[in-house]
């Protein structure tokens, strides 16, 4: 963690960790389908799904950090708020383009 107190989803984390790990073991399955060279098609579904699972945790520390750490910025004015909002702004851009 950089300069941060604490981050926004420290309520949530484990909800984080048990969606990570399901991905971690979606990995491990699409790894093995191609071990035992499954159809294609069933590959990219699960692709699919897992590309889905990671946005879903993407939109959830992004809705958290806005709610938490760009608010308490904002809240203390200064520098620091157009820092988080930029933050904020670049990591919505980043998510937009994958």
């Amino acid at each position: 963690m950089s300069e941060h107190a604490h981050p926004g989803y420290l309520q949530t984390k484990d909800t984080y960790l048990k969606r990570l790990r399901r991905i971690e073991g979606q990995a491990r399955g699409l790894q093995r389908m191609v071990e035992e060279e499954t159809y294609c098609i069933d590959i990219l579904t699960q692709v699919s799904a897992m590309t889905k699972a990671l946005q879903a945790v993407a939109l959830g520390l992004l809705e958290e950090h806005v709610e938490h750490c760009v608010a308490d910025a904002v809240r203390a004015g200064g520098p620091e708020a157009q820092d988080k909002l930029r933050e904020a702004n670049e990591a919505i851009a980043r998510l937009v383009r994958s």
